[in-house]
């Protein structure tokens, strides 16, 4: 058995399920929340976004998935603008929060690609 099969059986974006529940299902949360009051958008996307950065930092540590190494610290970095708008630091419209989640969603998409096609798969 090589090394690679090894990891992707310990990856958890190999199992449908697991990553349904670990990306998808927050990041769905997270869009749509956008059209929720922003008390509520705000604490959605603290827990959603706390939730998938601990998921991709725990599958990086089980297999070495190259991008979970970054975009773990990304999406819990992301917590910061977060509550700097949900708490009104910076007012912004319904088209500052649609920025931030397009900053959000593809950015991450973004480390994806880059990270995996630098550096491989797993490493």
């Amino acid at each position: 058995m090589t090394n690679e099969t090894v990891e992707t059986s310990r990856d958890w974006l190999a199992n449908a399920r697991t990553s349904a529940l670990a990306w998808w299902v927050p990041k769905v949360a997270i869009v749509a929340a956008l059209f929720a009051p922003i008390v509520v958008r705000g604490a959605v996307w603290t827990i959603a976004l706390l939730w998938i950065g601990t998921a991709c930092i725990l599958n990086a540590k089980r297999c070495g998935r190259t991008h979970c190494r970054y975009t773990g610290p990304f999406y819990l970095s992301m917590i910061a603008p977060v509550l700097v708008l949900a708490f009104g630091i910076v007012a912004v419209g319904f088209y500052g929060w649609l920025l931030l989640c397009v900053l959000i969603l593809g950015g991450s998409w973004i480390i994806w690609w880059a990270t995996e096609r630098a550096w491989g798969k797993f490493s």
